[in-house]
Protein backbone atom coordinates (compact mmCIF):
# COMPACT_ATOMS: atom_id res chain seq x y z
CA UNK A 1 0.00 0.00 0.00
CA UNK A 2 1.25 3.39 -0.80
CA UNK A 3 0.26 6.62 1.13
CA UNK A 4 0.58 9.99 0.25
CA UNK A 5 1.36 12.61 2.59
CA UNK A 6 -1.74 14.79 2.93
CA UNK A 7 -4.25 11.75 2.59
CA UNK A 8 -6.24 10.55 5.36
CA UNK A 9 -5.80 6.65 5.74
CA UNK A 10 -7.92 4.25 6.91
CA UNK A 11 -7.54 3.95 10.82
CA UNK A 12 -6.26 0.31 10.68
CA UNK A 13 -3.80 1.55 8.28
CA UNK A 14 -2.54 4.37 10.94
CA UNK A 15 1.00 4.24 11.27
CA UNK A 16 1.55 5.08 14.58
CA UNK A 17 -0.87 2.94 16.35
CA UNK A 18 1.88 3.01 19.56
CA UNK A 19 0.53 6.32 20.89
CA UNK A 20 -2.60 7.70 18.98
CA UNK A 21 -3.42 11.04 21.05
CA UNK A 22 -7.10 12.85 21.67
CA UNK A 23 -8.79 14.27 18.73
CA UNK A 24 -8.52 18.03 19.76
CA UNK A 25 -12.39 19.29 20.18
CA UNK A 26 -13.79 21.82 18.01
CA UNK A 27 -15.28 25.04 20.09
CA UNK A 28 -18.22 25.66 18.00
CA UNK A 29 -20.22 27.90 20.44
CA UNK A 30 -21.01 30.28 17.25
CA UNK A 31 -22.42 32.33 19.49
CA UNK A 32 -19.82 33.45 21.66
CA UNK A 33 -17.82 34.79 18.51
CA UNK A 34 -16.69 38.44 18.54
CA UNK A 35 -18.05 40.42 15.61
CA UNK A 36 -13.99 41.01 14.95
CA UNK A 37 -11.69 38.86 15.84
CA UNK A 38 -7.84 40.11 16.29
CA UNK A 39 -6.53 37.49 14.16
CA UNK A 40 -7.48 33.85 12.39
CA UNK A 41 -5.06 31.60 11.83
CA UNK A 42 -5.94 29.10 8.68
CA UNK A 43 -3.97 25.80 9.37
CA UNK A 44 -3.32 24.11 12.76
CA UNK A 45 0.17 22.26 12.07
CA UNK A 46 3.46 23.32 13.47
CA UNK A 47 3.63 27.10 12.76
CA UNK A 48 -0.21 27.53 12.58
CA UNK A 49 -0.82 26.47 16.27
CA UNK A 50 2.07 27.56 17.43
CA UNK A 51 1.70 30.84 16.45
CA UNK A 52 -2.28 30.90 17.35
CA UNK A 53 -0.86 30.07 20.87
CA UNK A 54 1.88 32.95 20.70
CA UNK A 55 -0.80 35.13 19.90
CA UNK A 56 -3.60 33.60 22.67
CA UNK A 57 -0.80 33.52 25.77
CA UNK A 58 -0.74 37.92 24.86
CA UNK A 59 -4.76 37.63 25.27
CA UNK A 60 -5.45 38.53 21.37
CA UNK A 61 -8.62 36.12 20.73
CA UNK A 62 -7.89 34.41 18.07
CA UNK A 63 -9.81 32.00 15.88
CA UNK A 64 -7.73 28.89 14.71
CA UNK A 65 -9.02 26.91 11.54
CA UNK A 66 -7.44 23.12 10.70
CA UNK A 67 -9.78 20.82 8.26
CA UNK A 68 -8.68 17.96 10.52
CA UNK A 69 -8.01 17.90 14.31
CA UNK A 70 -7.64 15.01 14.52
CA UNK A 71 -3.97 13.22 14.91
CA UNK A 72 -1.66 13.75 11.45
CA UNK A 73 -0.20 10.88 10.03
CA UNK A 74 2.83 12.05 8.15
CA UNK A 75 6.26 10.45 7.05
CA UNK A 76 8.24 13.87 7.41
CA UNK A 77 8.22 16.60 10.09
CA UNK A 78 10.07 14.25 12.74
CA UNK A 79 13.60 15.87 13.10
CA UNK A 80 13.24 19.02 14.72
CA UNK A 81 16.96 20.64 14.82
CA UNK A 82 18.52 22.22 17.91
CA UNK A 83 17.77 25.60 16.58
CA UNK A 84 14.40 24.78 15.87
CA UNK A 85 14.13 23.52 19.82
CA UNK A 86 15.15 27.16 20.50
CA UNK A 87 12.79 28.56 18.74
CA UNK A 88 9.95 26.20 20.12
CA UNK A 89 11.79 27.26 23.61
CA UNK A 90 11.47 31.20 22.89
CA UNK A 91 7.85 30.67 22.73
CA UNK A 92 7.01 28.47 25.74
CA UNK A 93 6.20 25.33 24.19
CA UNK A 94 9.14 22.82 25.12
CA UNK A 95 7.02 20.97 26.68
CA UNK A 96 5.32 19.62 23.32
CA UNK A 97 8.54 17.10 23.20
CA UNK A 98 7.60 15.36 26.23
CA UNK A 99 5.03 12.89 27.10
CA UNK A 100 5.41 11.93 22.84
CA UNK A 101 8.25 9.37 23.25
CA UNK A 102 10.51 12.08 21.20
CA UNK A 103 14.06 10.94 21.63
CA UNK A 104 16.94 13.57 21.99
CA UNK A 105 19.36 14.03 18.75
CA UNK A 106 23.02 15.39 19.16
CA UNK A 107 24.20 15.08 16.06
CA UNK A 108 24.31 12.71 12.85
CA UNK A 109 26.67 9.91 11.18
CA UNK A 110 27.07 9.76 7.54
CA UNK A 111 28.43 6.36 5.85
CA UNK A 112 29.62 5.89 2.59
CA UNK A 113 31.59 3.00 0.80
CA UNK A 114 32.16 1.42 4.17
CA UNK A 115 33.43 4.26 6.01
CA UNK A 116 31.68 6.06 8.28
CA UNK A 117 31.88 10.20 9.59
CA UNK A 118 30.37 11.35 12.63
CA UNK A 119 29.23 14.69 13.54
CA UNK A 120 28.09 16.09 16.82
CA UNK A 121 26.16 19.54 17.01
CA UNK A 122 28.23 22.11 18.93
CA UNK A 123 25.61 22.27 21.96
CA UNK A 124 28.25 22.92 24.57
CA UNK A 125 26.76 25.57 27.47
CA UNK A 126 23.46 25.57 25.75
CA UNK A 127 21.79 23.28 28.86
CA UNK A 128 21.18 20.27 29.33
CA UNK A 129 17.65 20.27 27.52
CA UNK A 130 19.20 21.72 24.47
CA UNK A 131 19.38 18.57 21.49
CA UNK A 132 17.72 18.41 18.50
CA UNK A 133 14.81 15.89 19.15
CA UNK A 134 13.04 13.74 17.00
CA UNK A 135 9.41 11.82 16.91
CA UNK A 136 6.18 10.65 15.55
CA UNK A 137 4.97 13.98 13.65
CA UNK A 138 1.54 13.78 14.44
CA UNK A 139 2.26 13.16 18.61
CA UNK A 140 3.86 16.88 18.34
CA UNK A 141 1.55 18.62 16.27
CA UNK A 142 -1.53 17.27 18.59
CA UNK A 143 0.58 18.17 21.88
CA UNK A 144 0.97 22.33 20.22
CA UNK A 145 -2.90 22.03 19.21
CA UNK A 146 -3.70 20.96 22.91
CA UNK A 147 -1.39 23.93 23.91
CA UNK A 148 -2.98 26.23 21.73
CA UNK A 149 -7.26 24.71 22.75
CA UNK A 150 -5.87 25.62 26.45
CA UNK A 151 -5.53 29.09 25.90
CA UNK A 152 -8.72 31.41 27.19
CA UNK A 153 -8.77 33.80 24.31
CA UNK A 154 -8.55 31.21 21.67
CA UNK A 155 -10.78 29.11 19.82
CA UNK A 156 -9.98 26.05 17.77
CA UNK A 157 -12.04 25.34 15.32
CA UNK A 158 -12.47 22.54 12.67
CA UNK A 159 -13.69 23.85 9.72
CA UNK A 160 -12.30 23.85 5.77
CA UNK A 161 -11.31 27.63 4.67
CA UNK A 162 -12.82 28.26 0.94
CA UNK A 163 -12.35 31.89 0.70
CA UNK A 164 -10.56 35.28 1.73
CA UNK A 165 -13.39 37.61 2.44
CA UNK A 166 -12.93 41.66 2.47
CA UNK A 167 -14.25 44.25 4.48
CA UNK A 168 -17.88 43.59 3.44
CA UNK A 169 -18.05 40.15 3.80
CA UNK A 170 -17.39 39.12 0.10
CA UNK A 171 -15.14 37.32 -1.57
CA UNK A 172 -11.36 38.74 -1.66
CA UNK A 173 -10.28 40.72 -4.84
CA UNK A 174 -7.07 41.95 -5.75
CA UNK A 175 -6.71 45.44 -4.42
CA UNK A 176 -8.53 44.81 -0.98
CA UNK A 177 -7.54 44.17 2.26
CA UNK A 178 -7.80 41.03 3.54
CA UNK A 179 -10.70 41.33 6.18
CA UNK A 180 -10.88 37.44 6.93
CA UNK A 181 -12.52 34.12 5.60
CA UNK A 182 -15.32 32.24 4.55
CA UNK A 183 -15.36 28.79 6.07
CA UNK A 184 -17.77 25.51 5.71
CA UNK A 185 -18.12 24.39 9.67
CA UNK A 186 -17.55 21.13 10.19
CA UNK A 187 -20.10 20.61 13.04
CA UNK A 188 -22.98 21.48 10.80
CA UNK A 189 -21.95 22.17 7.33
CA UNK A 190 -22.77 25.57 6.88
CA UNK A 191 -20.55 28.71 5.18
CA UNK A 192 -19.41 30.97 7.51
CA UNK A 193 -18.16 34.34 7.62
CA UNK A 194 -15.21 34.99 10.24
CA UNK A 195 -14.01 38.84 10.04
CA UNK A 196 -10.56 39.31 11.67
CA UNK A 197 -7.99 42.30 11.85
CA UNK A 198 -5.30 39.75 10.50
CA UNK A 199 -4.98 36.78 8.62
CA UNK A 200 -1.99 34.57 9.13
CA UNK A 201 -2.15 31.78 6.09
CA UNK A 202 -0.65 28.41 7.26
CA UNK A 203 -2.36 25.90 5.14
CA UNK A 204 0.71 24.11 4.44
CA UNK A 205 2.18 22.77 1.58
CA UNK A 206 -0.95 22.12 -0.76
CA UNK A 207 -1.94 26.07 0.29
CA UNK A 208 -5.03 26.82 -1.46
CA UNK A 209 -4.52 30.76 -1.16
CA UNK A 210 -0.30 30.77 -2.05
CA UNK A 211 -1.48 32.24 -4.79
CA UNK A 212 -3.62 34.73 -3.27
CA UNK A 213 -1.06 36.68 -1.16
CA UNK A 214 2.46 35.13 -2.56
CA UNK A 215 4.38 34.59 -6.44
CA UNK A 216 5.64 31.10 -5.97
CA UNK A 217 8.40 29.14 -7.90
CA UNK A 218 7.57 24.96 -6.97
CA UNK A 219 9.86 22.78 -7.86
CA UNK A 220 10.02 18.72 -7.54
CA UNK A 221 13.30 17.36 -7.14
CA UNK A 222 12.89 13.93 -5.86
CA UNK A 223 10.46 11.71 -3.11
CA UNK A 224 11.33 10.06 -0.58
CA UNK A 225 9.86 6.55 0.27
CA UNK A 226 9.19 5.48 3.54
CA UNK A 227 9.85 2.89 6.18
CA UNK A 228 9.44 2.42 9.72
CA UNK A 229 12.17 -0.60 11.11
CA UNK A 230 10.98 -1.54 14.67
CA UNK A 231 13.22 -2.78 17.27
CA UNK A 232 16.31 -2.02 15.74
CA UNK A 233 19.46 -0.28 17.57
CA UNK A 234 20.95 2.35 15.32
CA UNK A 235 24.82 1.93 14.93
CA UNK A 236 25.41 5.39 16.79
CA UNK A 237 22.11 5.79 19.44
CA UNK A 238 20.82 9.31 19.29
CA UNK A 239 22.22 10.22 16.07
CA UNK A 240 20.75 10.53 12.60
CA UNK A 241 22.39 8.22 9.99
CA UNK A 242 23.07 9.88 6.83
CA UNK A 243 24.06 7.17 3.72
CA UNK A 244 25.55 8.70 1.06
CA UNK A 245 23.78 5.91 -1.32
CA UNK A 246 23.55 6.06 -5.03
CA UNK A 247 21.94 7.77 -6.71
CA UNK A 248 20.86 9.45 -3.44
CA UNK A 249 20.78 9.36 0.19
CA UNK A 250 19.14 7.13 2.52
CA UNK A 251 18.13 8.40 6.09
CA UNK A 252 17.39 6.71 9.10
CA UNK A 253 16.74 8.35 12.38
CA UNK A 254 15.29 7.55 15.34
CA UNK A 255 11.21 8.17 16.07
CA UNK A 256 10.88 6.76 19.63
CA UNK A 257 11.82 4.32 21.43
CA UNK A 258 11.59 1.26 19.32
CA UNK A 259 11.11 2.50 16.32
CA UNK A 260 13.41 4.26 13.75
CA UNK A 261 12.05 6.21 10.34
CA UNK A 262 14.00 5.22 7.07
CA UNK A 263 13.53 7.22 3.89
CA UNK A 264 14.56 7.08 0.94
CA UNK A 265 15.43 9.98 -1.90
CA UNK A 266 14.55 8.65 -5.29
CA UNK A 267 15.18 11.89 -7.29
CA UNK A 268 13.43 13.19 -9.96
CA UNK A 269 9.38 13.21 -10.62
CA UNK A 270 8.26 10.17 -10.92
CA UNK A 271 8.36 7.19 -8.87
CA UNK A 272 8.92 3.42 -9.98
CA UNK A 273 5.10 1.98 -10.11
CA UNK A 274 4.12 0.36 -7.19
CA UNK A 275 2.03 -1.62 -8.67
CA UNK A 276 3.83 -3.84 -10.98
CA UNK A 277 6.29 -4.54 -8.05
CA UNK A 278 8.86 -2.08 -9.84
CA UNK A 279 9.19 0.36 -6.51
CA UNK A 280 9.75 -3.03 -3.95
CA UNK A 281 12.50 -4.51 -6.13
CA UNK A 282 14.55 -0.96 -6.83
CA UNK A 283 14.46 -1.06 -2.98
CA UNK A 284 15.47 -4.49 -2.26
CA UNK A 285 17.77 -4.89 -5.43
CA UNK A 286 19.21 -1.13 -5.35
CA UNK A 287 18.94 0.26 -2.02
CA UNK A 288 19.27 -2.30 0.07
CA UNK A 289 23.00 -3.64 -0.83
CA UNK A 290 24.52 0.01 -0.12
CA UNK A 291 22.43 -0.19 3.64
CA UNK A 292 24.89 -0.51 6.83
CA UNK A 293 24.90 -4.31 7.31
CA UNK A 294 23.99 -3.48 10.71
CA UNK A 295 20.69 -2.03 9.47
CA UNK A 296 20.15 -4.23 6.28
CA UNK A 297 18.32 -7.15 7.50
CA UNK A 298 15.86 -4.82 9.20
CA UNK A 299 15.34 -2.55 5.95
CA UNK A 300 14.94 -5.48 3.97
CA UNK A 301 11.78 -6.62 6.74
CA UNK A 302 10.31 -3.31 6.46
CA UNK A 303 9.92 -3.44 2.32
CA UNK A 304 8.93 -6.80 2.43
CA UNK A 305 6.18 -6.10 4.80
CA UNK A 306 4.82 -4.34 2.44
CA UNK A 307 4.11 -0.81 3.92
CA UNK A 308 5.96 1.37 1.87
CA UNK A 309 4.87 5.39 2.01
CA UNK A 310 5.94 7.99 -0.76
CA UNK A 311 5.81 11.82 -0.04
CA UNK A 312 6.58 14.14 -3.33
CA UNK A 313 9.52 16.56 -2.07
CA UNK A 314 8.94 20.26 -2.64
CA UNK A 315 11.18 23.48 -2.76
CA UNK A 316 9.22 26.59 -2.91
CA UNK A 317 10.79 30.06 -3.08
CA UNK A 318 7.99 32.98 -3.43
CA UNK A 319 7.95 36.59 -3.49
CA UNK A 320 4.92 38.06 -1.11
CA UNK A 321 2.78 40.40 -2.50
CA UNK A 322 1.98 42.30 0.63
CA UNK A 323 -1.78 42.12 0.36
CA UNK A 324 -3.01 44.53 3.15
CA UNK A 325 -4.68 42.53 6.21
CA UNK A 326 -2.68 38.90 5.48
CA UNK A 327 0.20 37.05 5.66
CA UNK A 328 1.73 33.56 4.42
CA UNK A 329 3.47 31.58 7.45
CA UNK A 330 4.90 28.21 7.37
CA UNK A 331 5.45 25.88 4.12
CA UNK A 332 2.56 28.10 2.52
CA UNK A 333 5.13 30.10 2.06
CA UNK A 334 8.66 28.80 1.58
CA UNK A 335 9.92 25.32 1.70
CA UNK A 336 13.98 23.32 1.28
CA UNK A 337 14.47 20.18 0.32
CA UNK A 338 13.78 17.87 3.81
CA UNK A 339 17.09 16.25 3.57
CA UNK A 340 18.59 18.24 6.18
CA UNK A 341 14.96 18.89 7.86
CA UNK A 342 15.49 22.59 8.73
CA UNK A 343 11.81 22.48 7.91
CA UNK A 344 10.61 23.41 11.67
CA UNK A 345 13.48 25.40 12.14
CA UNK A 346 12.33 27.76 9.52
CA UNK A 347 8.77 27.59 10.50
CA UNK A 348 9.04 28.27 14.29
CA UNK A 349 11.69 30.92 14.17
CA UNK A 350 9.72 32.59 11.61
CA UNK A 351 6.64 32.59 14.34
CA UNK A 352 8.69 33.71 17.12
CA UNK A 353 10.17 36.73 14.83
CA UNK A 354 6.81 37.56 13.36
CA UNK A 355 5.12 37.03 16.98
CA UNK A 356 8.04 39.67 18.13
CA UNK A 357 7.07 42.22 15.72
CA UNK A 358 3.31 42.23 16.96
CA UNK A 359 4.24 41.95 20.33
CA UNK A 360 4.46 45.40 20.96
CA UNK A 361 0.90 46.18 19.38
CA UNK A 362 -2.08 46.78 21.85
CA UNK A 363 -4.57 45.63 19.84
CA UNK A 364 -4.70 45.28 15.81
CA UNK A 365 -7.45 47.82 15.46
CA UNK A 366 -5.20 50.02 13.40
CA UNK A 367 -4.51 48.49 9.59
CA UNK A 368 -1.44 50.92 9.15
CA UNK A 369 -0.26 50.20 12.57
CA UNK A 370 -0.11 46.99 12.17
CA UNK A 371 1.16 47.14 8.40
CA UNK A 372 3.96 49.10 9.45
CA UNK A 373 4.41 46.05 11.88
CA UNK A 374 4.75 43.39 9.45
CA UNK A 375 6.02 45.20 6.53
CA UNK A 376 9.44 43.92 7.23
CA UNK A 377 8.76 40.55 8.28
CA UNK A 378 9.91 38.79 5.07
CA UNK A 379 13.12 41.20 4.72
CA UNK A 380 13.89 40.18 8.52
CA UNK A 381 13.32 36.50 8.32
CA UNK A 382 15.92 36.09 5.26
CA UNK A 383 19.12 35.56 7.59
CA UNK A 384 17.55 32.73 8.71
CA UNK A 385 15.96 31.31 6.38
CA UNK A 386 18.27 31.85 3.12
CA UNK A 387 20.89 30.13 5.78
CA UNK A 388 19.18 26.85 5.98
CA UNK A 389 17.32 26.82 2.40
CA UNK A 390 20.87 26.95 0.85
CA UNK A 391 22.37 24.42 2.94
CA UNK A 392 19.56 22.29 2.42
CA UNK A 393 19.20 22.45 -1.03
CA UNK A 394 23.03 22.98 -1.64
CA UNK A 395 23.98 19.98 0.31
CA UNK A 396 21.42 17.51 -1.47
CA UNK A 397 22.66 18.55 -4.61
CA UNK A 398 26.18 17.64 -3.36
CA UNK A 399 24.97 14.14 -1.80
CA UNK A 400 23.67 12.96 -5.25
CA UNK A 401 25.53 10.62 -7.14
CA UNK A 402 24.83 11.73 -10.93
CA UNK A 403 28.04 10.03 -12.48
CA UNK A 404 29.52 13.15 -13.03
CA UNK A 405 33.87 12.91 -11.88
CA UNK A 406 33.39 16.60 -10.67
CA UNK A 407 30.47 16.23 -8.99
CA UNK A 408 32.07 12.87 -7.11
CA UNK A 409 35.04 14.73 -6.53
CA UNK A 410 33.11 17.42 -4.46
CA UNK A 411 30.90 14.79 -2.57
CA UNK A 412 33.73 12.98 -1.53
CA UNK A 413 35.77 15.93 -0.64
CA UNK A 414 32.49 16.81 1.76
CA UNK A 415 32.65 13.25 3.67
CA UNK A 416 36.56 13.58 3.79
CA UNK A 417 36.23 17.03 5.40
CA UNK A 418 33.41 16.20 8.35
CA UNK A 419 35.42 13.03 8.72
CA UNK A 420 38.15 14.81 10.39
CA UNK A 421 36.34 15.46 13.10
CA UNK A 422 37.08 18.44 15.46
CA UNK A 423 36.40 21.52 14.88
CA UNK A 424 36.07 20.70 11.08
CA UNK A 425 32.94 19.14 11.46
CA UNK A 426 31.72 22.16 13.51
CA UNK A 427 30.71 25.19 11.29
CA UNK A 428 30.13 23.78 7.88
CA UNK A 429 27.47 21.09 8.64
CA UNK A 430 25.44 22.33 11.90
CA UNK A 431 25.90 25.94 12.66
CA UNK A 432 22.90 26.74 10.55
CA UNK A 433 20.56 24.47 12.39
CA UNK A 434 21.85 25.39 16.05
CA UNK A 435 22.56 29.29 16.13
CA UNK A 436 20.76 30.32 12.22
CA UNK A 437 23.21 32.66 11.91
CA UNK A 438 26.10 31.28 9.91
CA UNK A 439 26.44 29.32 6.58
CA UNK A 440 29.35 27.18 5.33
CA UNK A 441 29.76 26.28 1.78
CA UNK A 442 31.76 23.70 0.37
CA UNK A 443 34.51 25.52 -0.41
CA UNK A 444 35.79 25.22 2.93
CA UNK A 445 35.25 21.24 1.52
CA UNK A 446 37.23 21.91 -1.01
CA UNK A 447 40.20 23.59 0.49
CA UNK A 448 40.27 20.57 3.06
CA UNK A 449 41.38 18.06 -0.56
Amino acid sequence: MVFFKGSKTPDSDVEDTGMILPTIPSDDAFAEDPQVWDLIVVGAGVAGASFAYEQGQQGRRVLLLERDLSQPDRIVGELLQPGGYLALKSLGLEHCVDGIDSQKVYGYCMFKNGEEAKVGYPLTGMGDDVAGRSFHHGRFVQRLRQSAANCSSLTVRQGIVKRLVNDKGEDWEEGQAVTGVRYKSASDGKDRTALAHLTIVCDGMYSSFRSKLGKGDVKHPSYFVGLLLKDVELPHPNYGHVVLASPSPVLFYPISSNEVRCLVDYPGEKLPPMTSGALHEYLVEKIAPQVPETLREAFCKAVNAGRIRTMQNKQLTSTPLHQPGALLLGDSFNMRHPLTGGGMTVALSDTALLSSMLQPLPNFTSSVETCDATSSFYVKRKPLSATVNTLANALYRVFCSTGSTAQEDMRQACFDYLRLGGVYSQGPSVAAFVTGTTLFLFSAHLRAR
